[in-house]
């Protein structure tokens, strides 16, 4: 069989290797990123749409016990209550616009019992890691408008801490500031709008922007196939005639001559019979010299060359 050469080691080893790295193109890594790009254009679609709705009150977007999704998320939103200022946590190190920040968050009790987690804005660090002085939110019943937000997730799921007399998180979590600070909170967060009632710096919105992430999807499709392709290139190559190692074309020559000399006629390539008076038969079969014989030759011919009269 022609094909047999693809049960060498070798080959099972690059062709396995085509068939995972195809298979993850296709099935984890292009997916990925096109998910990747709708959430964005999601998000791109519900900040667009805020700008032009009227806030509404936090309970009809988001009832007490609903987390936000990509359905509720960056909703503007309007609240009323009073802040809790025993509870306010610090997020630490966070990068507003390119540099190293702060933000500042507040527990906000609502008029019915439920208490939110408000971010406040951001300040900027002092000496690196110690927090500036900055304005405490107002005290008493106040209302506010903020965008809903999602919580943050911490992968190593670190509690709170204190530091330069603050109490600190490393994510913007509201089930991590109840659990540090004894306040129950709702699900998710919201973020002050520009204005408000007890804001610092307000964070900016994301740009609305697709990303790369359609383009990178469509990359990892291209490269699934073009290593398709490059194997079966190979292999293409591999069956072709010319394609034969040296070893197995000298093997088949010296078969050719050893057929020639007992008088029977020689197998072609193809099967058929090939005689001594062809073209293929009479070919001379070239053995390679080694290196010492190479040198000896060539030092025979400069010789050779030397003893020979010149006119």
């Amino acid at each position: 069989m022609r094909l047999k050469f693809l049960l060498r080691p070798g080959w099972l080893g690059a062709i396995a290797l085509v068939v995972v790295f195809a298979a993850l193109c296709f099935t984890t890594l292009a997916p990925w990123q096109f998910g990747r790009s709708e959430e964005t254009e999601i998000r791109n679609k519900a900040i667009a749409e805020s700008f032009h709705a009227s806030p509404k009150p936090l309970n009809e977007v988001l009832p007490a016990g609903r987390a936000p999704d990509v359905t509720t998320e960056w909703s503007q939103v309007l609240l009323t209550g009073q802040y809790l200022h025993s509870a306010e946590t610090l997020a630490w190190q966070r990068t507003v616009l390119g540099e190293p920040a702060f933000e500042v968050l507040t527990p906000f009790r609502l008029d019915d019992g439920t208490t939110v987690l408000v971010d406040r804005g951001f300040v900027r660090p002092v000496n690196g890691t110690r927090a500036p002085d900055y304005a405490a939110a107002p005290s008493g019943p106040v209302t506010i408008t903020a965008r809903i937000r999602g919580d943050e997730t911490d992968s190593k799921q670190r509690p709170l801490f204190d530091h330069d007399g603050h109490r600190w998180a490393y994510a913007v979590n509201a089930g991590t500031v109840s659990e540090g600070t004894g306040v129950p909170l709702r699900p998710g967060y919201v973020a002050l709008a520009e204005g408000q009632p007890g804001v610092l710096g307000a964070l900016p919105l994301p740009r609305l922007e697709s990303g790369p992430y359609f383009s990178y999807a469509l990359q990892w499709i291209a490269f699934g196939i073009m290593a398709i392709i490059a194997i079966g290139y190979l292999i293409y190559t591999e069956l072709r005639p010319e394609a034969a190692p040296a070893w197995r074309r000298d093997a088949d020559e010296e078969a050719a001559g050893d057929d020639s000399e007992s008088g029977s006629p020689a197998r072609s390539r193809d099967g058929g019979p090939r005689y001594a008076g062809s073209h293929t038969s009479t070919r001379k079969r070239r053995r390679k010299l080694s290196v010492a014989e190479a040198i000896a030759e060539e030092e025979r011919r400069e010789a050779e060359s030397l003893d020979k009269p010149t006119d």
